[in-house]
């Protein structure tokens, strides 16, 4: 059995089981904040954890449970453990790891919220951050401190689609005795496989291609047992950023046709990329599958395919951009992105408006900058939409 069937049977089965009690095939949305136990012992031993068991919701949830069993057999982790949000799991997933006094190292280029976090919200608990200027792993080397706990990028990275060497900074942070984690909200499990190439932690907005039908708000976190475990307890049960069953029943369903939907994206936006590429209104192009992008011939090392995620600089600056995005008729004028739907947004005043002028400059992100999540659309239609949103 290939890695890419052994992966589709997992997308579909992992986690689920048909359910003991009615023979209900499709795993049960728990809608239940509390469970009642059978005796004072047995909640005793529950609440100590003597006895495997559930409580109350923020503690765990069945439905929860089956997502976090499948995200952590797709991803090739030991556990994994669901947040209300991306950010509720990134933000959780660092302050796992930091403490007063400690410093992270950053890749320049990464979500605007995660910058924000990482930039002006870890400063207020007594911590810090240096953002790497580059891609290259020598200057993350550099950037390290003795207070250095942990390295932490995207790759591909959002909006301008950097592609960073995963294999290298892992073997960087081990070299330290420091852990690395990764958002691997872009190219999803399916495409990517960043715990085997020695990464410690994964984090995702399941909101994006894991749940795939732009319904349903989540994060994730996979990693190693005991940090999960220690994830659970000390952030998540504290800070209750807890996902609903519902958004977990939601989310199980769209990881079943993860495997089909991604290389249709993938697809479509090979096709769109080069199609960009050759217009005249376009003044360049980034995404990994063009042999011209920078990080082409690593991303087709590390990567399965070069993902959905496009981004191009429109000739005309700011009102160029403006007028392709009140022009398009068929991609949705929309911030998120990983829907079956195409979207399109305009990353300097929304996803990264919150990072300062000079650093989004410095990553690329132009005032003339439109970002594409393409969709499952006939990509021919596509095309024309942006074709004709192009025409001035």
């Amino acid at each position: 059995m290939t890695n890419e069937h052994r992966f589709a049977t997992l997308a579909v089965h992992a986690g689920e089981a048909p359910c003991a009690a009615t023979g209900a095939l499709d795993t049960p949305i728990y809608q239940s904040t509390t469970f009642v136990s059978a005796s004072s012992d047995e909640m005793a031993a529950v609440y100590g954890e003597q006895k495997f068991g559930y409580m109350y919701t923020r503690y765990g949830n069945p439905t929860l449970r089956g997502l976090e069993q499948k995200v952590a057999a797709l991803e090739g982790g030991e556990a994994a453990l669901a947040f209300s949000s991306g950010m509720a799991a990134i933000s959780s997933s660092i302050l796992g790891y930091i403490q007063v006094g400690d410093h992270v190292v950053a890749a320049r280029s990464l979500y605007g919220a995660a910058y924000n976090f990482l930039n002006k919200k870890l400063p207020r608990l007594g911590a810090s951050t240096t953002f790497v200027q580059s891609t290259l792993v020598e200057d993350f080397e550099k950037a390290l401190r003795p207070t250095t706990r942990l390295i932490y990028f995207e790759t591909p990275s959002n909006p301008v689609l950097e592609i960073l060497d995963i294999a290298a900074l892992a073997r960087l942070a081990r070299s330290r005795g420091i852990p690395s984690m990764i958002d691997n909200t872009f190219a999803s499990p399916a495409l990517q496989q960043p715990l085997a190439l020695g990464v410690t932690v994964v984090v995702h907005s399941a909101t994006k291609y894991l749940c795939g039908h732009g319904d349903a708000m989540g994060g994730m976190v996979i990693g190693p047992k005991e940090y999960i475990h220690e994830l659970s307890h000390e952030i998540l049960r504290d800070f209750g950023g807890v996902m609903s069953p519902f958004n977990a029943w939601l989310i199980l369903r769209g990881l079943r046709t993860l495997h089909v939907r991604m290389p249709a994206h993938c697809s479509n936006a090979q096709r769109v990329a080069e199609f960009l590429d050759q217009h005249h209104a376009v003044e360049h192009v980034n995404y990994p599958g063009l042999p011209k992008h920078p990080g082409h011939e690593l991303a087709k090392k590390q990567m399965k395919a070069f993902g959905a995620m496009i981004s191009f600089e429109v000739k005309g600056g700011y009102e160029g951009g403006k007028k392709v995005m009140d022009r398009v008729k068929i991609f949705a004028r929309a911030a998120s992105l990983g829907d079956t739907r195409s979207l399109i947004v305009h990353p300097a005043s929304t996803s990264h408006r919150a990072v300062p002028y000079e650093q989004r400059l410095a990553v690329g992100i132009t005032d003339g900058l439109v970002r594409l999540s393409v969709g499952l659309e006939a990509v021919e239609d596509l095309i024309a939409d942006l074709d004709q949103a192009l025409a001035f």
